[in-house]
C-alpha cells in the first residue's frame, strides 16, 4: 500500500491513501498534487466528455494503448486529475509521456473491482468536506466521523489488516494492506460486504455469537469451507454505545495478539464508537444543514453568497429543479397521509440527489415545505445548458416510472448566485402548472410553462378580487344551463379556429350550416360583436379563465352531427 501522505481531504493522495493497493494502484504520475479533486466522473465514448476540473474520469471500456493515450490528452486539455482504466495494462515509455504531458495521473482498478463499487467509495471519501465549514470536528485526534483514517491508524497498532464493519456486516470502512489477508476479506472489500457464503457457514454464526457475548477482543481461529477455501484467523471485538451493539472491527491475523494489543484494540473500539455514533447522526445533521444552505441561497438576501459558497455555485452557472409529488392537498384521505406524503417527498428527493450526483458533482437537494429544490451547477456549452437540464430531470422521472408520482418544474438558468432567487421561482411557477394539470405532463421548464403560468396567477388574481364573468359570458352560461344549447363550447371552437368555420365545425362534429346557425345564437343570446377584435380576445380570455378555474361550462359536450333535437332558438 502506498505511504500515508499528509494532503488535503479531497486530495488524489488520500484516495490512494485508503484503497490504494486493495483497489486502485498508481501506474504513472505524481500524488503529490494538493489541489481539492472535482468529483467523479464516468467516460463515455458515445457522449460529450463534460467534466469538472479535478476530476478523477473512470475510463471504463478503454482499453487500448492508443485509447488511453488520446484520453490522456484530451483530459489535460480539461484539467483532470486522474484517469482509472482497468488492469492489466502495460504502461510503455510512449503512454508514459503521454502522462506527462497530460498531467494526467494513470491509476489502474484491480481485477475482479466493481466499477460500481469503486464509484461509491470514491463519492464516500470526496463527500465528506462538500458542506461542511472551515473548523473541522476531532474525536481521539481523527476528524469526526473518518472512520478510513480511524481504520489505518489502528490497523497500524495492530499490525494487521482491519476492517469496520456496521451490524448487517457492511463494510463501512477499511485499512490498507488488505492483500495480506485472504480471499473472503478481499471480496468483502470488493464487496462492501462481507460474502453471503461466510454469514451462512456454521462457524461465522458461532463467531458472531462469541462477538457479542463479549466485550473484550475475541480471537477466532481459522477454518476451512466445504470448498476447501481457508479463512484466516481474526481478532474480532464487537463496537458498542452502552448495551447497543453499533458494529464489529475484525483484524486478519496470523496467530492471537499481545495482550498490549489487545487492550490498544479494546481502547480503540471506545473511539470508533463515537465516531459511528457520529457518522450516523451525520447524515441528519447533513441534511439538515444543506438544506439550510439550499433554503439559505434560493432565499437570497445578505446571507445569500456565503451559503452559495458552501454549496461550491460561486461562478458557476446553475440550473434550479423543484420537485413535488402529484398528490392534491384536496384528495380523499391526504390530510390523513401527510406522514406518508412527507417521507415519500423525503424519498424522492433522496432518490434525486443519487441521480443528480451521478451526473453533476457538486448537486445540492434538499426538502423545504411540500416540495425538494435541487441546484445542480452546470458544465460546458451554455447552449447545451436547458437541453441538458431537461434531460436530467427526464431521466430521473423514467427511472423512477409510475412508482414515484412525481412532478418538475425547472428554473431559469442563474448565472450566478444572485439570480437564485429567480430561478426558484420560475421553478415554482413551473411546479405549479404541472400540479394544475393533474399529471398530464411531469416536467416542465419555466419558459414553456410561462403563459398557463400567467393564466393561473390571473385566475387567482380574479377569485381574489369576487369578480364574475363579464356579463355576455354570463348570458352564455345561464342559457347552456337553461337549454342545453352549447353555446360556450360553440364559442370557444370558433375562437381557436380564428373564425374559420369549416374547421370549427369540424372539430365541433356538426355540419358547417349548423355551426353558422349556432354562432348566430350566440351573438344574439350574448350581444358579443364578433367583428370586433377587443371583444374577441376579451371573450377567448374570460373562456381560458373558465377552463382553468374548472367553472361551470368547461365540461360542456356540443353534440355532434346527429343530434337534431337541440332547439337553439328558443
Amino acid at each position: 500500500m502506498l505511504s500515508s501522505i499528509a494532503t488535503n481531504r479531497r486530495s488524489l493522495g488520500r484516495i490512494l491513501d485508503h484503497l490504494g493497493a486493495t483497489l486502485l494502484e498508481k501506474l504513472a504520475g505524481s500524488i503529490m498534487d494538493h489541489h481539492a479533486l472535482g468529483g467523479v466522473v464516468i467516460y463515455d465514448s458515445a457522449d460529450d466528455l463534460v467534466i469538472a476540473e479535478r476530476s478523477i474520469v473512470l475510463g471504463v471500456g478503454v482499453h487500448d494503448h492508443d485509447g488511453i493515450c488520446r484520453l490522456l490528452r484530451e483530459l489535460g486539455n480539461r484539467n483532470a486529475a486522474a484517469l482509472v482504466v482497468r488492469t492489466p495494462i502495460t504502461v510503455d515509455a510512449s503512454m508514459t509521456l503521454a502522462v506527462q504531458r497530460s498531467g494526467v495521473t494513470l491509476l489502474g482498478l484491480v481485477e475482479g473491482a466493481s466499477w460500481t463499487q469503486l464509484v461509491a467509495m470514491l463519492r464516500t471519501l470526496l463527500a465528506e468536506d462538500d458542506i461542511g465549514g472551515s473548523m473541522t470536528e476531532f474525536i481521539g485526534g481523527m476528524p469526526s466521523g473518518d472512520l478510513f483514517s480511524l481504520a489505518n491508524a489502528i490497523a497500524a497498532l495492530l499490525d494487521a489488516p482491519l476492517t469496520i464493519e456496521d451490524r448487517s456486516s457492511n463494510v463501512l470502512a477499511f485499512s490498507g494492506r488488505q492483500d495480506e489477508a485472504d480471499l473472503s476479506r478481499v471480496e468483502t472489500i470488493l464487496g462492501r460486504r462481507v460474502p453471503e457464503r461466510y454469514l451462512r457457514s456454521p462457524e461465522s454464526r458461532s463467531e458472531f455469537e462469541q462477538l457479542h457475548r463479549s466485550e473484550d477482543p475475541v480471537f477466532l481461529p481459522g477454518w476451512t469451507l466445504d470448498d476447501d477455501e481457508h479463512a484466516m484467523a481474526r481478532v474480532a471485538i464487537a463496537v458498542r454505545a452502552g448495551e447497543e451493539v453499533l458494529g464489529s472491527m475484525w483484524a486478519a491475523v496470523r496467530e492471537p495478539l499481545s495482550d498490549e494489543r489487545n487492550q490498544a484494540f479494546a481502547d480503540s473500539a471506545k473511539l470508533v464508537a463515537l465516531h459511528m455514533l457520529r457518522f450516523r447522526a451525520g447524515s441528519d445533521v447533513e441534511r439538515r444543514l444543506r438544506a439550510d444552505l439550499v433554503n439559505t441561497a434560493l432565499e437570497g438576501g445578505p446571507s445569500a453568497p456565503e451559503a452559495a459558497g458552501r454549496l461550491g455555485l460561486i461562478g458557476r452557472p446553475v440550473a434550479v429543479l423543484a420537485l413535488g409529488l402529484n398528490w392534491t392537498a384536496g384528495s380523499a384521505g391526504a390530510a390523513d397521509s401527510a406522514p406518508m406524503h412527507a417521507a415519500s417527498l423525503q424519498r424522492a428527493a433522496d432518490a434525486l440527489a443519487l441521480h443528480l450526483t451521478a451526473l453533476q458533482p457538486g448537486s445540492a437537494v434538499a426538502v423545504l415545505g411540500d416540495r425538494a429544490y435541487a441546484i445542480v451547477p452546470l458544465l460546458g456549452n451554455a447552449p447545451d445548458h436547458a437541453k441538458r437540464t431537461h434531460l436530467m430531470a427526464q431521466g430521473f422521472l423514467d427511472r423512477t416510472g409510475q412508482n414515484l408520482s412525481a412532478l418538475i418544474g425547472i428554473g431559469p438558468l442563474a448565472m450566478d448566485g444572485g439570480s437564485l432567487p429567480n430561478a426558484r421561482r420560475g421553478a415554482d411557477q413551473a411546479l405549479r402548472v404541472l400540479r394544475h394539470e393533474g399529471g398530464k405532463r411531469r416536467v416542465i421548464a419555466a419558459e414553456d410553462a410561462y403563459i398557463d403560468s400567467l393564466m393561473l396567477d390571473f385566475s387567482d388574481l380574479v377569485a381574489a378580487r369576487g369578480n364574475a364573468v363579464s356579463l355576455p359570458i354570463a348570458r352564455l352560461l345561464a342559457y347552456d344551463a337553461k337549454h342545453q344549447a352549447h353555446l360556450v363550447k360553440t364559442l370557444r371552437y370558433w375562437l381557436n379556429a380564428f373564425g374559420d368555420v369549416s374547421i370549427a365545425a369540424r372539430q365541433a362534429y356538426v355540419h358547417p350550416s349548423t355551426f353558422r346557425y349556432r354562432i348566430r345564437r350566440v351573438s344574439a343570446v350574448s350581444g358579443l360583436d364578433l367583428n370586433d377584435p377587443q371583444q374577441r380576445f376579451a371573450a377567448m380570455l374570460q373562456l381560458r379563465l373558465l377552463e382553468v378555474r374548472q367553472l361551470p361550462g368547461n365540461t360542456q359536450e356540443i353534440p355532434d352531427a346527429c343530434d337534431n333535437t337541440v332547439e337553439l332558438g328558443q
